[in-house]
């Protein structure tokens, strides 16, 4: 075969994460090898020596400092608490959320299978049951017949070859699979008008008012809806029946019991729970979290660390319970407008000056077709060394859409860096105004006043929410309109870390999304650091000297009005009035946990002083305040020495 004449290296302890790494974010792709371990050092092999190799030896270096610390701040949280008190008060958090457990809903998460290659092969018969791949440079999607020797989405062109030298590329047509996806889009559509799309090839979809009016069990009507793709599209469809949004596996219907989800969830892998990525996967190993029932194991250390972790968050996974909420992505929702272009690596100044004027007029269209504007331009660039910096500007005026002044906001942030050599660049735009929305205002004239000044929240408490909200950044729980949490802290940082854009912009089916109405979140900017020039070494990035820093404000802006604050934590979150009863209820019984603690860790003696009084022994906290989430206020509680 031909892995072993390549005669890969062994593995040692010391390079499994970073082969892990290297194998990219697609290796949970439905058709690939259970065990990859023999493909995943082939990659590996095959990439030294290039600059992706060193700029993903980098972030696992990074990472696997990150770990350490982690696992430092873990060892010293525990001291001095007892456990087992922890416990008790987590499984009274576990009984809470049990409680929020709704099976009357039936929630269709729907697949395509394969989606570009699948469109591929109707317009060329012939592509069938052989081994090829859509994409350029890189991967947009791989035939099953190719997934069997390891090619998989966001893999390098020649990486794949070397996995299966009879490998047939195929240059991508983005303008069919819009075609196709928008005709799949309407057929799911007749099941669920306001059904949620994931992406260009899957969805969600409530079919419960459909399966009473049609008098159909959810498996006959989910079966009648894949005949119906097939029959109009000649595309196949897989499709998970759930009482929730949590994807089963493949095409599977889980039985609406609580015994049964928690049992499905137990044994399946933590990185195939949206909402988490492939950073924190290797977090949640590095604490003993491989499968969703680890979680329920390590409980204790996860509540000792929420702030890092997530708990809800976790305990939901765990439990197999989350949103049943399905909607479409509303329009106040939209966080930033942007576009780029992944080509190959570019020095000519010129040339690198002609791509950003193209990225500014795709811009010009997307906005003014979008009917929006904003306040902060930012740049981002990927260097020839995979390195990604970012550059904004901020106007107290709303920017103009048309190219002309896109472009030159742009190239007034990219000319002090250069020369560089690049092989990215976009613009984005940010703290958004809705011009559709500010039309429809005027037209409605004098009754927008009258219902304005009878809502519940004053223009006052409105600035004041979005002015906290602004202070905090995205350290906002997303929260779903029925109270639960849609992903891990900082997730929006490691689904770009995941995302791979093609020569022309695109971006591949492995592209992460977040589930329901949490997947329009904008990403923050991965580094505000000065990029290294070609005369000098490498800097490191500015965002990798303290991997467990809270992170800086945002250059998105986000409707004040759906942010509400909570009064125990005071955290900000992305909300409704229901959603925020449910995180004060949880935020209740963590603090009863905590008192419960404190009062179990009472010394049994105190030292009495000279005025007959008891003096009690507090220990010393040694973090400081920005380390401190209040899921780690157990700390306050810890015996001393």
């Amino acid at each position: 075969m031909q892995e072993k004449q390549m005669n890969p290296p062994p593995s040692t302890p010391d390079t499994d994460s970073l082969l892990r790494r290297l194998a990219g974010p697609s290796v949970n792709k439905a058709g690939l090898a259970k065990d990859q371990t023999v493909i995943n050092r082939i990659i590996a092999e095959v990439s030294k020596g290039s600059k992706f190799y060193e700029n993903e030896k980098r972030k696992d270096k990074d990472l696997t400092e990150r770990i350490q610390q982690i696992l430092r701040l873990r060892d010293e949280v525990v001291k001095g608490v007892d456990l087992s008190k922890v416990e008790q008060g987590v499984d009274k958090l576990i009984a809470q959320l049990e409680a929020k457990r709704d099976l009357s809903q039936v929630i269709v998460h729907v697949d395509m299978d394969a989606f570009f290659a699948s469109v591929e092969v109707l317009d060329d018969p012939s592509l069938a049951s052989k081994p090829f791949a859509v994409g350029g440079g890189v991967i947009s999607t791989a035939s099953y017949e190719a997934r069997k020797f390891g090619v998989r989405s966001g893999m390098a062109t020649f990486v794949a070859k070397k996995l299966c030298p009879e490998l047939l590329v195929i240059s991508s047509h983005y303008h069919r699979y819009s075609e196709m996806s928008n005709k799949v889009m309407s057929i799911f559509r007749r099941y669920d008008p306001t059904m949620c799309a994931a992406g260009c090839d899957e969805g969600y979809l409530n079919i419960t008012k459909y399966c009473e009016e049609h008098s159909l069990t959810a498996e006959e009507c989910v079966e009648e809806m894949r005949k119906t793709v097939y029959a109009e599209t000649k595309l196949t469809v897989s499709a998970g029946i759930a009482p929730n949004k949590n994807k089963p596996n493949g095409q599977f219907k889980l039985d609406f019991e609580p015994g049964a989800i928690k049992a499905f969830m137990h044994d399946l892998s933590i990185r195939k729970v949206p909402g988490v990525g492939r950073v924190h996967e290797r977090l949640l190993d590095s604490i003993g979290v491989k499968t969703c029932g680890d979680i329920y194991t390590q409980r204790a250390v996860l509540f000792l660390l929420d702030k890092h972790f997530g708990l809800e968050f976790l305990l939901q996974a765990y439990l197999g319970i989350a949103s049943n909420v399905v909607q479409p992505g509303q329009r106040e929702e939209r966080k930033s407008i942007g576009a780029e272009r992944t080509f190959n690596a570019l020095s000519d100044t010129n040339k690198i000056y002609a791509k950003l004027e193209e990225i500014a007029a795709e811009l010009e269209g997307d906005m003014e077709e979008g009917g929006w504007t904003g306040k902060t331009v930012t740049l981002k660039y990927k260097l020839d060394t995979f390195q990604v910096y970012t550059r904004a500007r901020s106007f107290d005026r709303w920017i103009s859409t048309k190219k002309e002044d896109l472009f030159a906001i742009g190239k007034e942030l990219l000319k002090p860096e250069l020369p560089l050599t690049l092989r990215l660049i976009g613009l984005r735009v940010t703290k958004l105004k809705d011009l559709r929305a500010e039309a429809e205002s005027k037209a409605r004239g004098i009754k927008r006043f009258f219902e304005n000044a009878s809502s519940s929240t004053s223009p006052k408490k409105k600035r004041r929410i979005g002015e906290a909200h602004a202070n905090d950044g995205d350290d906002a729980p997303r929260l779903s309109q029925d109270g639960f949490a849609l992903a891990m802290p900082d997730y929006g940082d490691d689904a770009e870390d995941d995302v791979l854009a093609h020569e022309d912009g695109h971006e591949d089916e492995s592209s992460n999304h977040l589930p329901g109405r949490a997947r329009s979140l904008s990403v923050k900017p991965k580094s505000t650091s000065a990029p290294p020039r070609r005369s000098s070494p490498p800097k490191p990035s500015s965002s990798k000297s303290s991997a467990l820093s809270r992170p800086g404000p945002s250059t998105g802006d986000v409707e004040a009005s759906s942010f509400l604050e909570c009064p125990l934590c005071g955290r900000m979150l992305e909300t409704d009035n229901q959603g925020l009863n449910e995180h004060i209820d949880f935020c209740l019984s963590k603090q009863a946990i905590k008192e419960a603690q404190a009062a179990s860790l009472k010394p049994t003696s105190s030292t009495e002083s000279t005025s007959g009084k008891m003096t009690s022994t507090k220990p010393k906290v040694r973090h400081k305040a920005k380390d401190q989430g209040h899921g780690e206020g157990l700390l306050r509680y810890r015996n001393k020495g």
